[in-house]
């Protein structure tokens, strides 16, 4: 069994800047992966300075070949499991002896079940305004209610477009909705949605369940945000109230020798948030290693 002082489950930014920290302090560190990036049908990545615009895989590539080039290792599997003797089994069989552990393994979108929204993802339907917005400054935006948060995503998309609709759905806003959506110039369609209109996989519109047809360029939907908590949970740490796993400041969860950063324990962060988090846990560990004398 390899033995490792950090083994990191999940190489997306924040797993991967962790590993390039900790690499560049002379540990001995691992990541896991099983290729299957949240973020990989977006066209780039944006709201990280310098990395503007960049693919998502062209970002994943480079952070592997930095953290191999200070002599971590980066491993193409699944994991399996990890025992509470801090052994972490891969599928194919293979096992990693870890001092210390940190989860980045991200979260799932689950869309809202309507025709054309899964297949428009992240192409002309979008979540976030502060990703999205900009590509899409200046259309026809609608806003699909879906979630409680639905009604400020469509006070946001304001400032990318005059024109923004807020489709109620299955999400109709109460008067104070309303009154908060007039004021920003947002108009709102009444009743559910039956599904997108596409042509050559595009949007062109969105239907509603009585046959009118609002032509609309890009949507925005608010998912519901699944942690892939599976190993936390595994291992015992502590939920908060709110079904996400507890960390501290520098993401040590209840468990002593586990950290988790990212999307798994923070919904809302960006790629420049979850890479941040990612750096503030590889110090932590260091630190707790050289205070174990390890």
């Amino acid at each position: 069994m390899s033995e490792y002082d950090v083994v990191i489950i999940g190489g997306g930014p924040a797993g991967l800047n962790a590993a390039q920290v900790l690499a560049r302090a002379r540990r001995r560190v691992a990541v896991v992966d099983g290729g299957n990036p949240r973020n990989a049908p977006a066209e780039g990545v944006h709201g990280f300075v310098s990395r503007d615009g960049t693919p998502p895989g062209e970002l994943l590539a480079i952070g592997r070949s930095e953290v191999e080039g200070y002599g971590g290792e980066v491993i193409d599997g699944v994991v399996r499991r990890v025992r509470h003797d801090r052994a972490v089994e891969l599928a194919d069989g293979r096992q990693l002896a870890a001092k210390r552990l940190l989860v980045t393994t991200g979260l799932t979108d689950e869309l809202p079940e309507l025709p054309g929204v899964s297949e428009l993802w992240a192409i002309d339907v979008h979540h976030c305004p502060y990703c999205h917005g900009w590509e899409v400054r200046d259309q026809r935006i609608g806003v699909l209610g879906s979630s409680p948060n639905s009604v400020h995503q469509a006070e946001l998309l304001r400032e990318w477009s005059d024109d923004v609709v807020f489709f109620g759905h299955q999400s109709p806003p109460d008067a104070d909705a309303l009154a908060r959506l007039s004021a920003r110039g947002v108009k709102v369609v009444s009743g559910p949605v039956s599904r997108l209109v596409t042509a050559e996989h595009r949007l062109r519109g969105v239907e509603l369940t009585d046959g009118t047809v609002v032509e609309r360029d890009a949507l925005f939907v608010a998912p519901k945000f699944v942690p892939k908590d599976r190993i936390l949970t595994g291992l015992g740490c502590a939920h908060g109230e709110d079904g996400v796993v507890q960390v501290d400041r520098t993401g040590r969860t209840s468990v002593s020798w586990v950290w988790a950063a990212g999307n798994v324990v923070d919904l809302r962060a960006q790629v420049i948030t979850a890479a941040g988090d990612g750096a503030r846990a590889a110090i932590a560990m260091h630190a707790d290693l050289i205070g174990a004398g390890e």
